[in-house]
């Protein structure tokens, strides 16, 4: 069986063939099969899991302050009525999503508040 060419030359053009082979593996199977990750990628895995926890921890208190309302039983009728896509705004609008200290809702909170609703 003949010797491929980019094998023939001299050991050391060997050796820097070999060497750029094996960091090109191993760069290829570290980011694919090994876990390595960039850290604008970690970054923004941090930052979804953050929204994530802040959207469970807030939204049941969203359903609370709903369900503490006055009228809560004709909001939760409205609320029904409204289009899946139209009830985010409905319970931003209502200002249930919106926290004290805070002059709007938190990303996310009013849907997962108005879902949570909607599945009572």
């Amino acid at each position: 069986m003949p010797i491929p060419s980019f094998l023939k030359g001299e050991s050391i053009t060997r050796l820097l063939q070999g060497s750029a082979l094996g960091a090109i593996a191993t760069i290829v199977l570290g980011f694919n099969w090994g876990g390595w990750s960039l850290a604008s990628t970690a970054t923004k895995n941090a930052n979804d899991q953050t929204e994530t926890a802040l959207i469970s921890a807030l939204a049941p208190i969203c359903v609370e302050k709903f369900k503490a309302s006055e009228e809560s039983v004709a909001n939760l009728a409205a609320l029904n009525e409204k289009s899946s896509y139209q009830r985010s705004g409905f319970i931003e609008d209502g200002g249930w999503a919106v926290l004290s200290g805070n002059d709007k809702a938190e990303k996310g909170v009013a849907r997962e508040c108005a879902k949570l609703l909607a599945d009572t």
